[in-house]
């Protein structure tokens, strides 16, 4: 049996992707509903700060991640703060989207939590009703579980290798399917 899309999921791009938005991606789902769903990309940094977007805040430099190419001037936020934020919706075990700026930003200034608990993201990545599924059953996505480190954590090896290292198996095999096929 094949497992469902559901919140909290991690979507990983099959070797042979080739679509750019997606080549070689984790995608944590923060929201899967019968009308959609809302994902963020996890490995795709960009070159740019929290200060980049948010000037004259103060806030640490934390990197920025590509979530996705669905309105890339918005700004989404996963984090361990928990319930310390209001309006936050715990979407795995220790993994909490979204909530109010506000108690983020005084999380961060206080320096009650680590930097690290925090992740920020521009834009994101949108299905909508039963389109996910329809790539799933085309194999264009594999699903498995999250786990925090593989969110919050920092690994020698690319993220996408890593988790299906981590989920073993024929999975492990296809982590280290090469880059470009052709070359091999």
């Amino acid at each position: 049996m094949k497992t469902k899309p559901a919140t909290g999921k991690l979507l990983i791009a099959e070797p042979m992707m080739q679509d750019e938005n997606f080549r070689r991606t984790v995608v944590l789902l923060c929201e899967h509903t019968e009308q959609g769903t809302f994902g963020l990309v996890l490995n795709k940094e960009l070159p740019l700060t929290l200060n980049d977007v948010l000037p004259g805040e103060n806030l640490p430099e934390s990197p920025l991640y590509l979530g996705g190419p669905v309105q890339p001037d918005t700004l989404h936020v996963v984090h361990r703060a928990g319930n310390r934020v209001e309006g936050a919706t715990e979407v795995s075990p220790g993994i909490w989207w979204g909530g109010k700026f506000d108690d983020i930003r005084q999380i961060l200034l206080s320096g009650e939590v680590p930097e690290s608990y925090f992740r920020f993201f521009l834009g994101y990545s949108g299905w909508g009703e039963g389109q996910l599924d329809g790539e799933i059953a085309q194999g264009g996505w594999i699903l498995t579980g999250c786990r925090p480190e593989f969110v919050f954590g920092k690994s020698e090896k690319p993220l996408w290798r890593q988790v299906l290292k981590k989920m073993g198996g024929d999975y492990a095999v296809l982590s280290n399917f090469p880059d470009d096929p052709q070359m091999n």
